[in-house]
């Protein structure tokens, strides 16, 4: 009998803290139908925004090897007493130092005649952003070149008038007066006895006139923006003045420079703005090109 009582009371507390259990799972189901439980999922599967697209390169050509050897032999003649071993140095070039070869690479040449020195450098920089969630490699890049043309003290590319930003290859029209960045390179006063352009005088002994300066602007039809710099030494009683032509241009989210100098022995020669761009300027569309294949 007293067995019996014992379990009597021992059921209704099992049925109680059952009871109790049930109570407080109906009150966290409640909890979830309020919204809190809701807002928490929808946050955990939020997703971030996708970064930017990456750059179109994502390597840079070897730089020494980015010319043909029968452009550099016409932007870089070779003096008759070197030897063949000579020769092949000097057209294979001499690389820049580089502590990344994905990022920063360049090569120089340099040829010295009796009559000139000419220099040629290639350097080729590959931007990336660092953060593609804010911005993409392009956009990085482009900004990279845009400080380099404000370097440059030249106008951002836009609607201009033919006397302000002459095409490229011409002259400003008669009359007019060059742009900001854009006039000519001062000249040398003529040396005594010495034409002041290293031109022949014209028959009739009259002299010829000087090439036209095409001077530095921004060009068009090069990669996706492109400027040159077009500059002259200052003049001295002793030595000839050099004409360093510069040309920068963006490709994607690659920066391509191409430097290009000349520097005459005989004082009071001016080497010509038309010839040096030119060279310079079809090096820099070969380059170009060789980015598209």
């Amino acid at each position: 009998m007293q067995r019996k009582a014992v379990r009597r009371q021992v059921l209704p507390g099992i049925a109680m803290l059952t009871a109790l259990m049930a109570g407080v799972t109906g009150l966290t189901g409640c909890t979830s139908g309020n919204g809190v439980g809701a807002d928490t999922d929808s946050k955990a599967g939020a997703s971030s925004p996708a970064p930017a697209p990456a750059g179109k390169y994502r390597s840079l050509p070897a730089p020494c090897r980015a010319a043909d050897g029968k452009r550099l032999k016409a932007m870089l003649p070779a003096a008759d007493s070197l030897t063949d071993a000579q020769r092949t140095q000097l057209y294979a070039g001499t690389a820049d130092t580089s502590y990344d070869g994905d990022r920063h690479v360049g090569c120089r040449w340099t040829a010295q005649t009796p009559e000139e020195t000419r220099l040629l450098s290639v350097g080729f920089e590959r931007v990336v952003s660092y953060d593609r969630t804010t911005m993409s490699d392009d956009d990085k890049a482009r900004q990279v070149y845009v400080r380099r043309l404000t370097d440059a003290h030249l106008p951002f590319p836009g609607p201009t008038s033919p006397a302000t930003n002459p095409a490229p290859g011409t002259s400003p029209a008669p009359g007019t007066s060059p742009g900001p960045g854009t006039g000519p390179a001062p000249s040398a006063p003529p040396a005594a006895g010495a034409p002041s352009t290293g031109q022949s005088p014209a028959p009739g002994g009259s002299p010829s006139a000087p090439p036209p300066e095409l001077g530095s602007r921004v060009l068009e039809g090069l990669g996706t923006e492109a400027f040159i710099e077009d500059k002259l030494s200052p003049a001295g009683a002793s030595a000839a003045q050099a004409r360093t032509v510069r040309i920068v241009f963006r490709t994607s989210n690659v920066i391509v420079t191409v430097e290009y100098s000349v520097q005459p022995s005989l004082p009071g020669t001016v080497p010509a703005s038309p010839e040096t761009q030119d060279k310079a300027r079809q090096l820099a569309q070969a380059l170009v090109e060789r980015f598209n294949d």
